[in-house]
């Protein structure tokens, strides 16, 4: 009876990416290359000068990103790297303001290493997004906000990063919330769709948002257990009042 009333799951409910062409022998190809991350304002950039002369390279590193992240975690390294600002411009020591928003971190770096070539010669210039996170919020084990260490990470690997999805989260209802230029999209994501890896919203980026909502069985299960409740303090009320008669 409380599998009926509750709607036990099933595995229909619970696996990812249902297709039954899927096979140990052979692979299924799904094509879906990720679009690279455009910097928008407020990103902030790790910028490393390396060279054979530490001392001329160390007059562009004010912070030692490497240091910073050994004793400050990922806060520390936010507020020691390159913010850009409203404008889209990124200010660096002697360099001064570069242009750098819808730009890649490959064609910052680009850019970068051309102005630097005209004050230091036989310079490498590395460039990293340090602000690329992710807040994952709903039915999953450990709900937060993570950092990426990788400009690119798809959309599994930020619900693993959160301890993946409880039993009571709703495999078919994932609001990805993610944050554009003109403002903020939601599209709502199915992983037991086995054509989720072509999705558009596979590939995730800076500050986007997963919100994964609970099954109608576990709010089902949830509601039983206030009206189980309710129904013992009434019998209790009956019991007590028979008693006193």
């Amino acid at each position: 009876l409380l599998c009926c009333v509750t709607s036990c799951m099933t595995n229909r409910e619970l696996a990812y990416m249902q297709n039954d062409r899927y096979n140990t022998t052979t692979p299924t190809s799904a094509a879906n290359s990720p679009k690279p991350y455009k910097l928008q304002a407020n990103d902030v950039l790790s910028v490393k000068v390396q060279s054979e002369q530490p001392e001329l390279s160390n007059l562009f590193n004010i912070v030692d990103p490497a240091s910073t992240m050994a004793f400050g975690g990922p806060s520390a390294l936010y507020l020691a790297g390159y913010t850009i600002d409203e404008a889209g411009f990124l200010t660096l020591p002697t360099i001064g303001k570069l242009k750098v928003v819808g730009l890649t971190s490959t064609q910052t770096q680009d850019l970068i290493q051309q102005n630097l070539n005209k004050y230091l010669v036989g310079t490498t210039v590395i460039v990293k997004l340090l602000s690329f996170k992710v807040s994952v919020l709903g039915g999953v084990r450990n709900p937060g906000y993570y950092y990426v260490y990788n400009e690119q990470a798809n959309l599994l690997e930020g619900l693993s990063l959160a301890g993946d999805l409880t039993q009571a989260g709703d495999r078919k209802r994932v609001k990805l919330i993610r944050q554009t230029t003109g403002g903020s999209e939601v599209i709502i994501l199915d992983l037991t769709d086995p054509n989720l890896v072509q999705s558009p919203y596979y590939y995730l980026m800076p500050n986007d948002v997963l919100y994964i909502d609970p099954l109608k069985t576990q709010l089902k299960r949830e509601n039983l257990v206030v009206v189980t409740a309710l129904l013992g303090v009434i019998s209790t009320g009956v019991l007590l009042l028979n008693y006193f008669r």
